[in-house]
């Protein structure tokens, strides 16, 4: 299992941007993956959701998943 969250997205995704930006403010550590770069994982994103390519999708070390969850929901997730 992995120990640090994992967020798939892409560079143009504004969610994905802010998801991002507010765990960087908070020194909160994750793996980032670009759907785009690495079209591997666009799979795995797609069978998380149900078949949608939705982002960021969100994985954290316990298995739950947030799908582009807005910043308190983000806050509340991380107990901050």
């Amino acid at each position: 299992m992995n120990e640090k969250i994992t967020v798939y997205g892409t560079t143009w995704c504004s969610d994905c941007r802010r998801a991002k930006q507010l765990m960087d403010s908070y020194n909160i550590e994750y793996d980032w993956t670009d759907i785009d770069e690495e079209p591997e994982f666009q799979n795995l994103v797609k069978e998380i959701n149900d078949g949608k390519s939705i982002v960021p999708t969100i994985i954290f070390p316990d298995g739950s998943v947030l799908v582009e969850p807005s910043n308190s929901e983000l806050i509340k997730k991380l107990n901050l």
